[in-house]
């Protein structure tokens, strides 16, 4: 089914009392998920939520929640660092920071994907422009790690347009195949849902 007249049948399936998210599956094959270890940023080109951010910067910062290198000692505690992982969902830093912050938050934001990378969130200039520029991009970004066989991924609100639901799907579909080994040749079945629906396969092109 093309994503339109999946996007149409769900539309039409009982309605709910919240605004639903539209979820991409992407099942994958050919894999040996105990050697592929892949984590990359796909591109989102419509907002649909507003993500939490946090800064690891040597000052603070106006525009963004800031810790700065003689705070890092507060999280020392597990139960406080964990606590401040899960209260944000992305964290950016001052390159120079960036050993610090690997040997103080590491533990815990490697295993949850959180870790600033140089693709989204690590800045050689901590300046408020850089910042806004980092922001801005990680708005319309998504953090993909491949663990095992199914990705789900969010890709919009029930409450958008279409149009705008299948430019973010057929993005970051995109963008899942082009990280792939044998691109396409990994990809079992795409599927698309909504929160309260089961999954409806899908054909992007």
């Amino acid at each position: 089914m093309e994503l339109k007249d999946a996007l149409k049948e769900l539309r039409n399936q009982k309605e709910r009392k919240f605004d639903q998210t539209v979820d991409l599956i992407v099942n994958l094959k050919g894999l040996d998920f105990r050697k592929t270890n892949l984590s990359f940023v796909v591109d989102v080109p419509n907002k649909f939520k507003d993500k939490t951010v946090c800064a690891f910067l040597n000052e603070k910062s106006d525009i963004v929640p800031t810790i700065t290198k003689p705070e890092f000692a507060k999280y020392s505690e597990k139960k406080a660092l964990k606590k401040l992982v899960k209260k944000y969902d992305f964290f950016i830093a001052h390159g120079s920071l960036m050993p610090s912050v690997a040997s103080s938050f590491g533990k815990v934001l490697g295993p949850t994907g959180k870790m600033p990378s140089p693709q989204l969130g690590v800045m050689m200039k901590d300046s408020p422009d850089e910042v806004k520029n980092t922001l801005e991009k990680i708005a319309k970004s998504a953090k993909i790690r491949i663990k095992d066989a199914s990705i789900k991924i969010a890709v919009g609100k029930l409450s958008m347009e279409d149009v705008k639901i299948m430019e973010n799907a057929k993005s970051v579909y995109e963008g899942i195949v082009q990280a792939l080994p044998l691109k396409i040749d990994n990809v079992k079945k795409a599927l698309i849902k909504l929160t309260m629906t089961k999954p409806v396969e899908v054909q992007i092109k």
